[in-house]
């Protein structure tokens, strides 16, 4: 945990040059900065509300960087270079151990269980967890909740493994097919790209066999949440509608608004991709995150020896406003 930290302090300086993902293609000056932990189609609610016009009308634009890994986004977001980070909750979390006056805030939560999927290097059509007993599997960066939530999985299932962490987050998929572990988890739509490619075989879906946790969330400084009130309700309800769309529409539809935030990806597997997210039930439909799931988090975060000490629920989640969100689009 407290090399996180001092990563996160580290890459301040870097945190002005992320590259830039893609950008709202609203023309109003009102711009909501959105940092993002990876770009992905775990993540299709947020750009589906971009290609509805949500934020539209919520009176704002929205423009996207790729952080890379949340230690990059929660940089992002304490340089003020984003308005809001979009990553595990983990990261606010080591920010509010390690003290700050301006403690980013949890405000709202997307996915509900990791969204990875384990790639194999051979079609194993009967695969079992069992499979990875002495094996080499790049997971995710050490700290990071996809990293954590994996080993957390292996640990539970007693199969024990060799969990890579030497890799960063962007350069995974590169190190795996330059021939480096056994396993590579990857999100979509860059696993069935990987496996069309007849590089490498999706074999299971992590999240659906980790269990629900709160996976990835909003996050803001307290300064910017509390002077900014309309913008986070904005964002939350937009992305609260989008959910509402995707669960009430086929995948192709929905994978016709995302061809443009993916570019290069054909509608067919962007398709694939969402199918493979519902089917999984990834994302929630109240952003308001719950007690009980932050305290898995935490016990997550424990068991892989990443929390110098737990801390209250409402020391760093805010539900109120995702929770009136939440009943107002569901009325």
């Amino acid at each position: 945990m407290k090399k996180t930290i001092f990563a996160i302090a580290a890459s301040l300086i870097a945190a002005a040059t992320v590259p830039l993902s893609l950008a709202g293609c609203g023309e109003s000056e009102d711009v909501l900065k959105i940092n993002e932990v990876t770009h992905s189609v775990f993540y299709a609610p947020m750009y589906l509300a971009d290609a509805l016009g949500y934020y539209k009308e919520e009176g704002f634009s929205v423009e996207f960087t790729n952080g890379g890994g949340a230690d990059n986004t929660m940089a992002a977001v304490l340089s003020g270079s984003a308005d809001v980070g979009f990553c595990g909750p983990e990261a606010a979390l080591y920010v509010l151990i390690g003290g700050s006056s301006d403690a980013p805030m949890v405000f709202g939560q997307l996915a509900k269980r990791d969204g990875s999927f384990l790639v194999s290097r051979t079609d194993e059509k009967s695969f079992s967890w069992s499979s990875l007993e002495g094996k080499e599997i790049l997971a995710g960066r050490q700290g990071g909740v996809p990293a954590m939530t994996f080993e957390y999985t292996l640990k539970n299932l007693g199969v024990n493994a060799t969990l890579n962490y030497d890799v960063d987050f962007n350069y995974m998929t590169a190190a795996f097919e330059s021939g480096i572990a056994d396993y590579c988890t990857m999100f979509e739509p860059t696993a069935t790209e990987y496996e069309e490619a007849g590089k490498g075989y999706i074999v299971a879906s992590v999240g659906e066999q980790s269990g629900e946790i709160p996976y990835t969330c909003f996050s803001a400084k307290s300064s910017y949440i509390k002077n900014n009130p309309e913008k986070i309700e904005g964002l939350l309800r937009a992305v609260t509608k989008a959910v509402k769309y995707i669960n009430e529409n086929d995948s192709a539809t929905v994978a016709n608004y995302l061809t443009a935030y993916f570019d290069g990806t054909s509608v067919s597997s962007l398709a694939n991709s969402v199918q493979s997210y519902k089917d999984i039930d990834a994302w929630v439909t109240n952003m308001a995150m719950e007690e009980q799931a932050f305290e898995r988090l935490q016990d997550i975060i424990e068991s892989a020896g990443e929390l110098e000490r737990r801390v209250g629920f409402n020391s760093l989640v805010l539900t109120e406003t995702a929770q009136a969100v939440y009943e107002e689009v569901y009325a």
